[in-house]
């Protein structure tokens, strides 16, 4: 006698239970990521667009065939714009740099070399990260000034760098202190110094880490304002990228479709910067989350 044995049916994986359980995740999702998204793209083709079509249509009328890159040939031919994307690269490379060295070593000292009061002086640290920068500005441009550092990069370079330094401390504390001790006194044994440990053991495993901190840090100065206009000031020579497009704001008030391309061009570098450092940015805001 053969006894057929019955055999279920394959299953659609995008028909599963798990698929339908999380479907309204996935919507909800969506339509927040297309509601997030619609303002840039709007931006996006209205700056490949001429002045006379967005005047008589919405940004969503438009045909292929009137895109083109006359808004960024004349924004940066006209309006030093280019000379202003290599100062905020002066500006904002140098500072980005010194802010990761300083709060790494400091990060290092908190977690794994405690002394008398580092616990408070810590948290003095990271309740520093809450005050608005705007109630230092004068103080610390009266000391660029005794020091006749108004008007340089260096001015700017110290300034964004002690802004940044309580929460890039606070970041690199936490997963510094997330590493196993075993790790570091294994390194002793073998006789290194503190220093060779941190060079050797605790800076390669914080690569994630050290991504996420230059992404905040390097997004931070490159798109500031404030800072950079009181320190360094708005002439041709030293503006900075930001400095530049609020100047296009006044002088092209009725143009703003340079406006967006010029928007477009301060955004590639940052956008360009995620992307490439996507995977070790959600590694480092991960980082010490979860122990064990």
């Amino acid at each position: 006698m053969i006894v057929e044995k019955k055999v279920a049916p394959p299953q659609n994986p995008l028909m599963s239970a798990a698929v339908l359980r999380s479907l309204p995740t996935y919507v909800v999702l969506l339509i927040t990521s297309v509601i997030w998204m619609l303002p840039t793209l709007a931006l996006l083709i209205s700056s490949f667009r001429p002045q006379d079509k967005i005047a008589n249509t919405g940004w969503w009328s438009f045909n292929f065939a009137e895109l083109n890159l006359a808004n960024y040939e004349a924004v940066l031919a006209g309006n030093n714009l280019g000379m202003a994307f290599v100062n905020s690269l002066y500006l904002t490379v140098p500072t980005t740099v010194l802010t990761i060295a300083l709060a790494s070593l400091a990060a290092y000292a908190f977690s794994w070399m405690p002394f008398k009061g580092s616990n408070l002086l810590f948290t003095v640290l990271v309740a520093l990260s809450v005050v608005p920068i705007q109630m230092s500005l004068g103080p610390t441009l009266k000391l660029m000034t005794l020091t006749h550092l108004t008007g340089t990069f260096p001015a700017v370079w110290l300034a964004h760098t002690a802004y940044g330094l309580p929460f890039s401390i606070f970041l690199m504390r936490n997963f510094f202190s997330a590493l196993p001790k075993e790790m570091f006194e294994s390194a002793y044994l073998d006789g290194a110094s503190p220093l060779v440990a941190f060079m050797r053991l605790a800076l390669p495993t914080a690569v994630p880490a050290l991504a996420s901190l230059a992404i905040f840090q390097f997004m931070w100065v490159w798109n500031d304002l404030l800072v950079a206009l009181i320190f360094l000031g708005g002439s041709p020579s030293v503006a900075v990228l930001p400095v530049a497009i609020s100047n296009l704001v006044g002088q092209y008030g009725d143009g703003w479709q340079l406006l967006t391309a010029a928007a477009f061009i301060s955004m590639s570098l940052p956008l360009l910067l995620f992307f490439s450092m996507q995977r070790y940015f959600v590694q480092g805001i991960l980082a010490g989350s979860v122990k064990g």
